[in-house]
This record gives structure tokens, sequence and C-alpha cells, in this order.
């Protein structure tokens, strides 16, 4: 067995061999098959593969966490704490090519090695933990747009949403405040951005870790020290920060470092993010910037730890929460997932910054262009024609008369793909889709590309445009911008992740614009374009920090995210905005952030958010702290209100209204001048609420005689997580888990395996929610006698979908690695529930399996 703690992921693309013990964990094949066949088998279109990157986790406390401490001295002996691994593991004929060494945030390695030799690794003297490095999947691509140098296009619509406009106004812009951004790079050739790289320029500073053609897993990085970006992610990103030109980002007064982990195409690895981390607190920065992860994880991984370290040395940490809504519930990722980090979501920019058409004799319509298909020209015009959805099951006759005209369709009834072949096919000059719900899209073809100019459209200028072309309708191409209206503005965005942690923590924390902003571009793609994602509602967030740290100097790290959630402002549910329904808690946090009434709050409350955890029926009282730093007292009269709930189920997300009741002591609140009042709440369960259920809502403090209110959002679950079953039996119509002879679903039946012949015993489960720790136990099927732990994995993520499983695969092993004597033989998984008390029984799940006959 390994001795260490072992942490693994639970993503769709996670696959990890356990070679020690012969077992795979894999959580890529769905429960029809379509994943493919056994890991030996290529016609099966699946592999099977160990991650070949590992953290080594040593004993020592790393620099951050360890008391005060001469730096020099400390950090000299934990290098030779390392050098005390490397040594033993060279004894025992352990061989790795070492990537990373850690000691300021976390202390250990990453090395590269070959995978049968984890258990070697993982026994090594002064290893606590071993844990994969993850995959970081590649960040989004944008969408380019040319900018002509007298336009006036800008971020403003989204930076007057969040107060930062209003901020500016006043003169602060975040001078003076060096922020971190660890993504694919920025090109600091850009004039929005300094146009200049080094001391001077506004990127002062930053470091490649990996090299232009560096994709992540396979590849190995090749740092140099030029971090500019070839990727286009960094730079989009770090103009929405604090781009001045062309486009004004949040805070165009804040310095950058620049710290690539990306290359040109690709994605990356969470040992290379914790390198960059450990150099940004070297560098001083004061705010960091991820807009990367990965869902479904757990704190304790190390760069959540890490994360939580940086906060507590004096730098603010924010994070994309993810875009993993499609996943379900607690599909927040790591970094942002890390207690101590602000955790953002995503909602939608009011207007869409897009190119124009002009109709003939009527108005101006915007339309993105369709990625994967040729740019619609900038001059030049046609007649357009509607083709309904330009499906091949539309009526043929809607195709006659096409040629040499501008195909308008409908999304909608068949792919992106069919539309535009039939429109080019049937001879369109270009082709315009609009959307089937309300608002404008973005959309690409994949590959290959299609040579149709093509754009998308709003489902309201797409339908005026359709019906207008029942009579002859010319469109001019231009090459002129416009505002088009988002008919979803405000709201959090379709993609934005689900909470909670899997430890029931609030998250997201709050929320900012991330859905269709326009921000920088390196030149060579055109300078400037349109992204969507959680990765653009980080930097929002990353920028207001900054205009906060240079408007109040002295403000901890570990505050800012309690200020910006006092003053954030809630969500209105995204499916039906006029409802008077709220976004449940576990998808907005405290709400769209507003810097503007955080610095001109009368007022602050701690903690900035509640999470109660699993409420088990009782009633639970938590303690507020209201500080007035004004000169007069102050009187705020107390309320709630609550927002959607969220059933039990994880993949399937249902919202409904349920209400916590909710009580204060004292019932309304006065604070001295300068003064600091408590607050006691008290909450109790919805009724009307299944068990297993998430609720939660918002505390509101609202100053007597008027005045913007202050609110704390709070979250529980009703009754017991415990409750909860995560080895959902209904998983396939046999059981869950199973014990198979392969990847097929089948009832469980005692089986024989000759392991001389490669073959193996398979037991495939499914988790519907993450637990503390799996457990594989092998035992004599007559005698009960045990052969020990074969597996114990702490902190194991969730599956990432209602289709998909794990798989581990046992080969006559014992626990020390050795094999088995022939004989029959079953096997006990065991599940550890999340906040689960291990000692327990009903705090576990528990599975033996059918007798596994060995032969020899």
């Amino acid at each position: 067995m390994l001795k260490s703690r072992l942490f693994l992921l639970g993503l769709s693309a996670f696959v990890c061999l356990m070679a020690s013990t012969g077992f795979a964990v894999v959580d890529r094949t769905t429960k029809d098959g379509t994943g493919g066949g056994l890991p030996s088998d290529p016609a099966g279109g699946f592999r099977a593969e160990m991650p070949g990157v590992w953290f080594v986790e040593l004993a020592s406390a790393p620099l951050a966490e360890a008391s005060p401490v001469n730096e020099a001295k400390y950090l000299a002996k934990l290098k030779q704490e390392k050098q005390d691994f490397r040594s033993e593991a060279r004894s025992r004929g352990l061989r790795f090519t070492e990537r990373y060494a850690y000691d300021r945030l976390w202390n250990g390695l990453s090395v590269e090695m070959d995978p049968a030799d984890l258990s070697m690794l993982a026994n090594t003297p002064g290893v606590v933990a071993v844990y994969p490095v993850e995959p970081v999947d590649p960040p989004e691509v944008a969408l380019p747009v040319d900018l002509e140098s007298g336009s006036a296009a800008d971020l403003f619509t989204a930076i007057t949403m969040t107060g930062a406009a209003e901020v500016q106004a006043e003169g602060i812009t975040g001078a003076g405040v060096k922020v971190g951004v660890i993504d694919s790079g920025i090109d600091y050739t850009h004039p929005d951005l300094g146009a200049g790289f080094g001391p001077g320029f506004r990127v002062e500073g930053g470091f490649d870790f990996v090299g232009n053609a560096y994709i992540g897993p396979g590849t190995f990085p090749d740092p140099d020290p030029d971090p500019r970006d070839c990727n286009g992610h960094g730079t989009h990103v770090s103009g929405i920060i604090g781009a001045k030109g062309h486009v004004t980002g949040v805070a165009p007064g804040v310095t950058f470092r620049a710290y690539k982990i990306f290359g040109c195409g690709g994605g990356s690895q969470s040992d290379v993010i914790l390198a960059a981390m450990e150099l940004a607190w070297v560098d001083g920065v004061q705010v960091v910037n991820m807009s990367l992860g990965n869902p479904f994880q757990w704190p304790q991984y190390p760069t959540g730890r890490a994360a939580d370290n940086l906060v507590n040395r004096g730098i603010v940490v924010v994070a994309s929460a993810g875009n993993s809504a499609a996943n379900g519930l607690y599909a927040v990722g790591t970094p942002a997932i890390g207690r101590k980090v602000i955790a953002v979501a995503s909602v939608e920019n009011a207007k869409v910054h897009s190119r124009a058409t002009q109709i003939l004799g009527g108005p101006t319509i915007g339309y993105q262009p369709l990625r994967n298909a040729l740019m619609p020209p900038l001059s030049g015009s046609a007649l357009v024609k509607n083709i309904g959805h330009g499906c091949s099951t539309t009526d043929r006759s809607l195709f006659i008369g096409l040629q040499g005209k501008i195909a308008v369709m409908g999304l909608g009834l068949c792919g992106l793909r069919e539309k535009m072949l039939n429109a080019r096919s049937n001879g369109a000059v270009a082709a315009l889709i609009y959307n089937d719900t309300p608002g404008i899209f973005i959309a690409s073809l994949g590959f290959p590309e299609i040579p149709l100019p093509a754009g998308t459209l709003s489902l309201e200028d797409g339908s005026y445009l359709a019906a207008r072309a029942r009579f002859p309708t010319t469109l001019f191409w231009t090459n002129d911008f416009v505002e088009v209206p988002n008919m979803s503005a405000g709201n959090v965005s379709s993609f934005s992740s689900y909470g909670a942690g899997p430890d029931l923590d609030l998250k997201p924390d709050l929320a900012a614009p991330g859905g269709m902003i326009f921000s920088t571009l390196p030149l060579s793609q055109g300078g400037y374009g349109l992204l969507s994602g959680t990765s653009m509602s980080s930097p929002h967030v990353a920028g207001i920090a900054a205009l906060l740290l240079e408007a109040r100097p002295n403000t901890p790290s570990q505050v800012v995210r309690d200020l910006l959630q006092n003053s954030s402002v809630p969500r209105p549910w995204f499916l039906d905005a006029h409802s008077g329904l709220l976004e449940p808690i576990h998808r907005q946090g405290a709400g769209l952030v507003d810097i503007h009434a955080t610095l001109s709050a009368p007022a602050r409350v701690f903690p900035g958010k509640i999470a109660m955890g699993e409420m088990e029926g009782r009633a639970v009282t938590r303690r507020l702290s209201v500080e007035n730093p004004t000169s007069s007292d102050l009187a705020f009269d107390l309320s709630h209100r609550d927002a959607l709930a969220t059933e039990p189920g994880v993949f399937d997300v249902q919202a409904v209204p349920a209400a916590a009741g909710v009580s204060f002591s004292p019932s309304s609140l006065r604070v001295p001048a300068g003064g600091t009042a408590p607050l006691d709440v008290t909450f109790t369960e919805p009724a009307e609420l299944a068990e297993g259920g998430l609720f939660g809502g918002f505390l509101v403090l609202a100053p007597q005689g008027g005045g913007r209110e202050l609110r704390v959002p709070y979250l529980g679950l009703k009754g017991d997580y415990q409750h909860l079953v995560t080895l959902n039996p209904e998983f396939t119509p046999f059981g869950n888990p199973l014990l198979s002879p392969g990847l097929d679903f089948r009832p469980s039946q005692p089986l024989s395996i000759d392991p001389t012949r490669g073959e193996a015993a398979f037991i495939l489960f499914h988790l519907d929610y993450s637990v503390r720790r799996l457990r594989l136990e092998l035992f004599d099927a007559h005698t009960g006698r045990s052969y020990g732990r074969l597996l114990e994995i702490d902190y194991f993520p969730r599956n990432s979908g209602p289709d998909f499983f794990y798989f581990i695969p046992w080969q006559g092993n014992d626990s020390n690695i050795e094999a088995v004597p022939a004989g029959d033989y079953t096997l006990r998984f065991s599940a550890e529930k999340a906040l689960a008390q291990d000692d327990n029984p009903a705090h576990w799940e528990v599975w033996s399996s059918p007798t596994v006959t060995v032969l020899r």
C-alpha cells in the first residue's frame, strides 16, 4: 500500500494508473461504452495512462507556513531536505527527472518518472504525500477584431457595471499596484499595455516558464526570460485588468508581472502554475490573477494550498470559478476553491462590441464573425434571403434563388456546419445565423474551416432581417462597429460553474462581467477581440482589488474579499430575470462586485460570507462583527432575502424556491462611531427543501435614514451531508460498484483471472459526490484473512458527469505488491464521505465483491 496520501483528479479527461498496486483509476469512459474498451484494447479507442509527473511533498512546512524564522537559514534547511530526498532516492535506485523544487508556498518537488516506480517514490523516507500533476486545459481562443485607430471601443460597459468607471473618474486607477498575471504571457509590445518590457514599462518583468512550443502533458518546459504572449489569452486578461489606450481596463494605472505558463497552443500543468506562484511572491506582487483551473477539486491540492499561503503572506489572489455549469453542482475549480482565494463567477456584459452592417433604408445591425468561417467583408453589399433554419430537412424551395445572396437562417434543428454547407452549396456569398434565444451569441464551426464568410446575430436583429427578406432587401458590409444590447445583461452567464466546495464552503465568492468581453489581443492576432468565460470575470476583480489597494493601501489581503462581498449586488435568476427570484448563492456568491459602493460604504461586516455546512436539522448561530470607521453612530435595520435553492441531484440542477428561517440578535443594530458591534444570526433549514439540498440567501443591513445596503451571503446544506449516497446504485441497472472482467456493464458475479496472462478483475464505480477517502482491501474469501489495504486515496473528486465512471483493475497483488497465491478472494471497496467522522461506520459506504478466483 502507498503509505503516503495520494491525491488524484476526477476530471473527464483524467486517467491515472496506480502501478504500485496494479490499479488504474479512470474518469473518461461512459457507461454506454462510448469511451472505448479495455486499456489494452487499441480497437476500443481508449488508452489508460498513468501520469508521468508527480508532486512529492516533504515533511517540513514551506516557508509561508513556518513560524517567524530566519529566512535564509530556513530555506537552507528545506533545500537540504530535498537533497536528502535525492540522495535517498538514488540509493534506492529510483530514477526520475526533476522539474521543479518548491520551498516557499509548498515544500516538495515535481518529478517525471517511470510510473512503475511510484510505490518506491511514495515510500521513500521523508515523503509525506504524492499528488499527480494535473493537466490544465488550453485557454479560450479569442475572436479577433481589427480596431481602426480612430475607433472608440473600450471596456466601458463592463467597467461601468462594476463601479470601476466611477472610481476611475475620481482619480483612482490602481497606480502603484503590481499585478501578477499567471497565464499565457502578455504581448508587452501592445500600445495599450505599455509598448515595452522591463523596468520603466508597464510590463515591468516576468518569466516564461515553458517556451512557445510547450503544449502541456507530453512536452517538457523550455523556460526563458521573455514572457511575450503568442497565445492571446493572457493579453486579453491583462487588458481587462489594466489596458490604457484604445481600450480602458479596470485599473489602467497598474503595472504587470507576466508569468507565462502556456505556450502558443495547447494546455499546461499544475506544477508549472505552482512554480509561477512562488516567483510571484518573490517578485513582490500585490495581486495575482489566475484565469485557469480544473473543476471538482478539493482545497487541499498543492495549488489550492499555495494560493491560500499567498493570501496569508499579503497577496490578494483572484481566480476564475470555472465554466462547468453543464457539469452540475460542486464544480468550482482549483485554485479558486482555495479557502482564502476570491473565486469569481461570470455575469453577462451589458453590451457586445460588434461589427456593423447596414440595411438599405433600415437600421444598423451588429454581428459577430463565426469562427472557422471566412471573415465577412468590410465593404460591398448583397441581397439577403431567408432560408429558414438552413438544414437539409428544410423546405428545399427556400434555397431556390440563393445564388449570389446572403443566407439568413435561425439557430437550431441542425448543426452550424450543416447550415453553412447547405448555404455554400446553394450559391450563397455569405451567411448570417441568428440566435434562438434573446441576445447575440459567439460560435465556432470547429475544423475543418468552411470557406464562406459568416457571422452570428441576435434573435431580435435576425428575426427582423428575416422578416425584411420577404421583400428585396440589400445589406451593406461596413468597417464600423456597433454596441449590441445584451438581452442577458447582468445575469449570471449560462456557463458559469456552480459550487459549493466539496467541504461545503461558499463558492464562488462573487461575480463580475465575463460574458462577451472586448479586450486586447497580441498585435499579431489583430490587437483586439472578444472572449467569454470566467477567465474574463476574474481579471475584472483583480483590477478592482488593485483599485481598492490604491484607495486604501493598508488593507490586509485577507480582508479584501470581505469588503468586496459587503457591497456586491445580488443577481436575478438567469432563466427568468423578471421573476423576482435570485440566482442560487452557490452560483453567484455575493453577487456583482461594485467597487464604488465598497469604497463609499459607511461600515464593514466580517466575515463577508457565512458557510454553515450541514445543518442536520439544528438551528445554527453565527456571529458577525460590524465595524463603523466613521465619526458618527450608525443604526441598521436587519432583514434577509432568500435566493433559489437547489435540490440534491448533482448532475441535473433543479433550482427551487426555499427560504431558510433567519433571526437576528439584536433585532436592530446600532454601532458607535469608531466602534464595533456584534450581531448574532440564527438559521433554520427550509422546511420545503429535500434533504441534501443547498440553500442560501443574503443578510441585509440597511442604514436607517437611507443609504446603500450591506449584505452578507450565506449557504447551508439541509440535513446530514453523510446521508447523501455517493455510490449511486442507480448508475447502472446492475448496481454500483460492479465487478467485471472488463469495462462492460453486467451483473456482478464470481470470476476467475490468471494474472500471468495479464488478466484482471475490474471494479467499476461512479461517484455522485466527492469523498474524503477511497479504500480498497483484499481478503481471503473463505477464512476472512486480510491481505491489507491495496489502495487508499484521500480527497477524491466526484465524477464529471452522470455517464462517467472510474475503474480499478486488480491483478492479483497484495498490499506489499507481492503476488498472492492461487485461491479465492474478495475485494472490499469503501468510500468515506465528505466531512465524515473517520470512526463512524454510518459515514462510509462499503461494497464487497463476489469471489475472485486467482489462477496461477
